[in-house]
This record gives structure tokens, sequence and C-alpha cells, in this order.
């Protein structure tokens, strides 16, 4: 995407300028959005960005520049406008003279789509969309179905001043249905979302027409429910976008965007008791193929798993380089952002709770009046505290441990680091769910995750 000698001119004049630490994060992405709507192609919309982002560190102090002139010389000045930002002009430093030693590591293809980017021509992906459009068309009741397809390929090229040179391809696929039923004047909806770090065979993980299915199921249920109990109960919260919960409450105050700012009630706890002893909590960047996974980061150095939290027990943070300098924890590989014209910040990638030994009949039969919240909706997080609201998307009573009507307005509140605590038993079903999370460096592709699990108590609001 760039000479490597242009690379190593920048680096070596950036330390020659004076910092401590210089990076250049080269990127070009393609994205592709189809959208169907009563049946008819709606919106056929792409686009091509490139750009490059340079940022220096002097000391604990850093300065970042973006720009789309990919010129030596359009580099060259977005450089010297950082140098002369931090207006201290330092000494030729020997490690930039003789020239930088880029270590090359090829990517290894872990997440490579079998079908590239590109293949197949807009029929085929019409034809798509438009059998998750009959699919969804299982009543009478379901009078609307809208069904969009994405498709997204970033090309990155990260190099610094340490001799790190990593470049990888980034193929990203998501089919959305969203359905709408009624019944007089009530009005419900139903939702599905699959994607994976994958080409066009996400339609042979997930056939349409069942996505199609499972998104009008949902809407026929809330469009029969009854509202939904208030008051403090025993909540079983569903697996894979169940773990939304946790992601927004609990895992955004393990990143050390926060932690280094004390502005996390998770800061300097490790070693701490901070969760219930059945809660194993994990980041993974390596899944194959999972929505969030990357093979380096956003700052080259490889992704890997961390265990945050093993049995109730604090273990790690998720770390970027400048949450390095600001702590000393060891880097975790999370240095993310959304794009060339953001700098990167410490980010989740696939973050769940692991799999427990329970079955999810056990948890059920184990209540005696509460709620199941099959399946999570829209919500809200007070940031350094991980006090929530989240809304059920699909919930139903249990009643001397049987599942039964299914209700609908139900709000779940609580705080992150207190609700992680009373989770009393957790189930083998282990599933993520694609995201998309917004933070300090912008929208970044993730998953959320977690097996069913069982919350001993959970404020419910409702209208029963």
């Amino acid at each position: 995407m760039l000479h490597p000698d242009v690379v190593a001119d920048l680096l070596k004049k950036a330390l020659k300028g004076g910092a401590d630490f210089g990076e250049i994060y080269v990127e070009r992405s393609k994205r592709r959005r189809m959208t169907v709507r009563f049946g008819r192609l709606d919106e056929a919309i792409s686009g091509l960005d490139y750009g490059a982002g340079l940022r220096l560190f002097f000391g604990t102090e850093v300065v970042y520049a973006y720009t789309n002139q990919l010129t030596r010389e359009g580099l060259q000045e977005a450089l010297e406008t950082l140098l002369r930002a931090k207006g201290a002009l330092g000494q030729v430093d020997e490690r930039g003279a003789g020239g930088l030693d880029f270590r090359k590591a090829s990517p290894k293809g872990l997440h490579t789509p079998r079908v590239p980017y590109g293949e197949k021509d807009k029929r085929f992906r019409l034809e798509r969309l438009l059998e998750a459009e009959a699919g969804a068309r299982i009543a009478p009741e379901i009078q609307q179905v809208e069904t969009s397809l994405q498709e997204w390929e970033q090309e990155v090229l990260i190099a610094n001043t340490e001799g790190t040179w990593a470049e990888e391809r980034r193929v990203r696929t998501r089919l959305l249905v969203l359905a709408v039923a009624q019944e007089g004047t009530e009005v419900q909806t139903g939702y599905a979302a699959p994607g994976k770090s994958v080409g066009l065979e996400l339609f042979d993980l997930y056939p349409p027409q069942e996505v199609g299915a499972k998104a009008a199921r949902q809407a026929l249920t809330n469009l029969r429910a009854k509202p939904a109990p208030a008051g403090t109960m025993p909540v079983v919260v569903g697996n894979a976008f169940g773990g939304v919960i946790f992601h927004e409450a609990l895992g955004h105050l393990l990143e050390t965007t926060s932690v280094a700012k004390k502005a996390s009630v998770l800061a300097d706890r490790l070693g701490e008791v901070v969760a219930s002893p059945v809660v194993t909590y994990v980041d993974d960047g390596t899944l194959p193929h999972a929505w969030g996974s990357t093979e380096v980061d956003d700052e080259g150095r490889p992704t890997e798993r961390t265990v945050l939290i093993e049995k109730g027990v604090l273990k790690s943070y998720m770390v970027d380089r400048l949450g390095h300098l600001l702590t000393g924890y060891p880097l975790t590989g999370s240095g993310r952002r959304q794009d060339y014209t953001l700098a990167p910040t410490s980010r989740m990638r696939n973050t769940f709770i692991a799999p427990g030994d329970k079955e999810v009949e056990e948890l059920i039969a184990s209540v005696e009046f509460g709620l199941y919240a099959k399946d999570l909706g829209g919500g809200q997080v007070k940031p350094g505290s991980g006090e929530y609201n989240f809304a059920v998307q699909e919930g139903y009573i249990i009643r001397h441990g049987r599942l039964e009507e299914p209700v609908r307005g139900a709000m779940l509140v609580g705080k992150g680091p207190d609700t992680i605590k009373k989770v009393a038993a957790v189930a083998k079903d282990w599933e993520n769910a694609p995201g998309m999370c917004g933070s300090l460096s912008g929208m970044v592709p993730v998953e959320v995750g977690q097996p069913h699990v069982l919350v001993s108590e959970i404020v419910v609001g409702g209208r029963a």
C-alpha cells in the first residue's frame, strides 16, 4: 500500500524530530450495501476510502494527524505539522540513522473468506435478499419486511519505529432482516442479523429464508405477548446477544481508556474478586471468522485471547499502547479504531462469558417465578459505574420452573459490577452475536456473547 522506503523515511524523520515512538496506519476500504423494501430493491450503494494516520509519542503525550494525500510529499507535510504542533525538535537519534529493519510478517489468512469480496453479481445478492423476505412472510400479520446486505473489505498497513510492519485484508459480511407484525392498532417488530468475517458464504452458514423466518417469529411472539410484570426477580438471560449487558456494563470498565484515568470502578483491582465464582469472562480476537476478529490489531500487534475474569477474580485489562505506557499493564493486542481518521484506543473484540456446566433446562427449572429474557434490544449505560437499562426484545414468564406466556415491554435495570456478582449458574450453550460498538475511537465490529445465565435478581421494569 506504501513503498517501504517512504515509510522508513517518515519514521526516521519522526525520531529525528524528537518523537520517542512513531507509527503510520494506512487503510483502503470498500463498502457495499443493498436494501430491499416491499419486495423491491430500494437502495444499492458502494464506496471506497483511502488514507493514512500518523501517530507520534513524546513520552505519554500523543499527537495524531491523518490525510488522504498518500504521496511522499503529502505524508511528510502531515508529519512536519505534527512535529511543529509538539514544538520540541530533538536531536538526531542513532536508532534512525542507519535505516529501519522492517520485519514483514505475512498474514496467516486465519479469517480469509472462501468467497472473495466482489465475487458474484448484484442479481445474486438481490435474489438472496428476496429469499430472506419470502422467509419472513410466514403469517398475514407480517405487514412489512426490510432486508439488507452489508459487505466490507478493509486493507490495512501498520508500521512503527520499533520495526513492526503488519498488513491485513479484512472481509466482513452481514445480513439484516427487520419484520413488522401488526394486528389492529398493535405493532411489534422482530430482528435477526447474522454477520461474520467471511464473504458471501455467509448465506451457506445462515440460509436467508431461515434468517427471515427467525425475525418474523419474534415479531409474532411479541404481537401476542402480554405486558411484562415489574419488580425484582430472578432472570434467565439468553445466550448470544444476551451478552450485550456485560459488554456494555462490564467490558467497557476493563478497557485501559477508562482504567488509566481511574474513571472505572474496576481500576486498580487486579487479583480481587469482582464477579461470581461461576463467571469466567474473556475477550478473544483470534476466534476464526468471528465478526470482531483480526490477525493484528490497529497498532500492528497480534491479537490474542485475553482472560479478563477467571472464576470471579479479575486477571487482566484490555490494553493498547498508550494504556500500557500510562499503567504498565502488558499489551493485549486491543488497539482498535474505526478508520484512519481516528487514533486507536483500547477496545473489545469478541467478549463473552465462558460456558459453564449446566443445562438450560436446569436454569429454568430452578426459578419459581421470574423472567426469561431470551433476546435483548437496545439500552443505555452510564460510563464508569456500569449502571444500565436494557429492553427485552423477546421475553417469557417463568412460573414453577416452566416457561409460560410471552411478555413484552420488559426493561432490565441494574449495575454491571453488581449484576455479574449475582450470576448464580451458567449453562453450556455458549454462542456469540455480532454488533457495532461505539466508543472513543469510533464504531468497530465486535461480538458479544455468553451461554444462558441465571441472575439471582434483577430489577425488571414492566407494566403489569
